[in-house]
């Protein structure tokens, strides 16, 4: 799998990097994200099976970048404030509308799930609550990946709607 790995970083590099770039805004930058991303799907890639390493890789690049963005943006605050109090730093935390929003969804969400058949609830949390891949799911309940993948499909699109007449889509 690592050698895959090799062979589609070096096709997709320059797209990532450029993905990368149009985020952080430095090429440089860019570079060294894109690596840390090789760096961290090779390692996840070592401990576990990824069925969709191209996109696996792009989203741990996005993740990256984020978390580099987030990162600066305090840098910066605390330079510019230096001479303030550390308390006027924003906190991260949310703000109660946001939490009440959040619970609101999660129940949302709980509720979507409950309504489903037991093997599709097994089947969404084995593999986005404990990350386990189609073929191990399969294994463990006896069906096909095939079936593993629809099924989690279908219970995903089924919480995407329950999230979105929840919030008056």
């Amino acid at each position: 799998m690592r050698s895959a790995l090799d062979a589609l970083f070096l096709e997709q590099r320059s797209a990532l990097i450029g993905t990368l770039a149009r985020i952080v805004r430095c090429q440089h930058t860019a570079e060294e994200l894109a690596h840390e991303s090789y760096l961290r799907v090779a390692r996840a890639i070592a401990q576990r099976p990824v069925e969709h390493v191209q996109a696996f890789l792009y989203q741990t690049a996005r993740n990256l970048a984020f978390d580099y963005l987030r990162h600066e943006g305090v840098r910066r605050r605390v330079e510019i404030e230096s001479d303030d109090t550390v308390s006027t730093i924003a906190s991260d935390a949310a703000s109660p509308e946001v939490e009440t929003i959040a619970r609101q969804r999660l129940a949302l969400l709980t509720a979507a799930l409950a309504g489903l058949p037991d093997r599709t609830q097994q089947i969404v949390v084995l593999s986005r609550v404990h990350g386990w891949s189609y073929p191990r799911i399969a294994s463990h309940l006896g069906v096909s990946p095939n079936t593993v993948y629809n099924e989690l499909r279908l219970a995903l699109a089924h919480c995407l709607d329950a999230l979105a007449r929840g919030d008056g889509g």
